[in-house]
């Protein structure tokens, strides 16, 4: 498996629009964070979850060059945002391309952009198989995918476990039963947000804890603000076994 982290920046990226913070101002290109999304390569498969609002930037700096599905973890904007750009992967490979998520979040796709469904489409409008998914296993080819049931505030969101990697991101709360989908796992990426307290995101404390009950033996952290911190500075915080994600790392498991 090949994992390519495409953002791993909260939802206003960093650096964030007029912030004059020193990690905003920080020359480090590892503290430069588009929009939290990932793509992997699997079983002949490419996926991505989440097209955020950089997904165009994201795609072409990654240089994915086909697309099999996109999985979504919730319907929150920087999630979502930029799915129109998958267009260009409709025409490349001659097919819908298929979308998998909770019913929420498919309606919200089918609202905010309705001129991709409706019966008398423009030319060149994007095209997707909508499939809904619940909380048990399901397949993409011969590839099978776990979600895993968390809560963002109230809001609920599906990490996914696909072989030993486990992605989970806007996450403040993860249930003993679903934690045990966890268990296992080689590699976790992981939502971080910041030092401090935070209605909706784990903070680094939450995380730590959460890796060193589980065993985890590679943790990368994702969807991280300014608020966390310059990445050199705190990966000398961190665990031998924990590291700081950044846009363009490839994990090779």
């Amino acid at each position: 498996m090949k994992i390519t982290l495409l953002g791993t920046g909260t939802s206003q990226g960093i650096p964030v629009i007029a912030c004059e913070c020193p990690v905003c101002q920080s020359e480090d290109p590892r503290d430069k964070r588009l929009r939290v999304s990932v793509w992997i390569e699997h079983q002949g498969k490419s996926l991505v979850i989440d097209t955020g609002p950089d997904f165009r930037t994201q795609m072409l700096r990654a240089g994915v060059k086909r697309l099999d599905a996109i999985l979504f973890t919730h319907p929150h904007k920087d999630h979502t945002a930029g799915l129109d750009d998958a267009r260009a992967f409709n025409h490349l490979q001659g097919m819908d391309i298929p979308l998998y998520g909770r019913d929420c979040v498919l309606e919200q796709i089918r609202t905010e952009f309705a001129y991709a469904f409706s019966e008398y489409r423009y030319p060149g409008v994007p095209q997707f198989e909508m499939h809904p998914i619940q909380n048990h296993p399901f397949a993409i080819g011969e590839l099978t995918i776990t979600p895993i049931d968390v809560l963002h505030h109230k809001l609920p969101v599906f990490g996914f476990r696909i072989g030993d990697f486990t992605y989970i991101t806007d996450v403040n709360y993860i249930s003993e039963q679903e934690q045990q989908k966890i268990k296992g796992t080689k590699v976790l990426v992981l939502d971080t947000l910041q030092k401090q307290p935070h209605l909706s995101h784990f903070t680094l404390a939450q995380s730590l804890a959460l890796v060193e009950k589980l065993s985890i033996p590679q943790v990368y952290l994702t969807h991280m603000s300014h608020k966390l911190g310059k990445h050199a500075e705190v990966e000398q915080e961190l665990p031998p076994n924990v590291r700081l994600g950044y846009d363009g790392l490839v994990i090779a498991l």
